[in-house]
């Protein structure tokens, strides 16, 4: 009975269509505004997007360095 509450709540599982986040919007909003300007709505996802492409970049050069692990100088 509990597997069917669980499905029934979404069983933790990602909407079709929806990217992963990896930023908290609020404290890129934070750092935004402690600059002294607003952010939009939109900035969230772009620093979102670019900061995926950014691991995803770091990912590949490890992987062809032959190593299994991600380091700082792969950004």
């Amino acid at each position: 009975m509990a597997a069917k509450k669980k499905a029934a709540r979404g069983g933790g599982k990602k909407k079709a269509g929806k990217a992963l986040n990896v930023v908290v919007g609020s404290k890129v909003k934070e750092v935004i505004k402690g600059k002294g300007v607003r952010c939009s709505g939109e900035m969230i996802d772009a620093v979102n997007t670019a900061v995926i492409g950014l691991l995803h970049a770091a990912v590949g050069r490890c992987v062809a360095n032959k190593r299994g692990t991600v380091r700082p100088q792969d950004i």
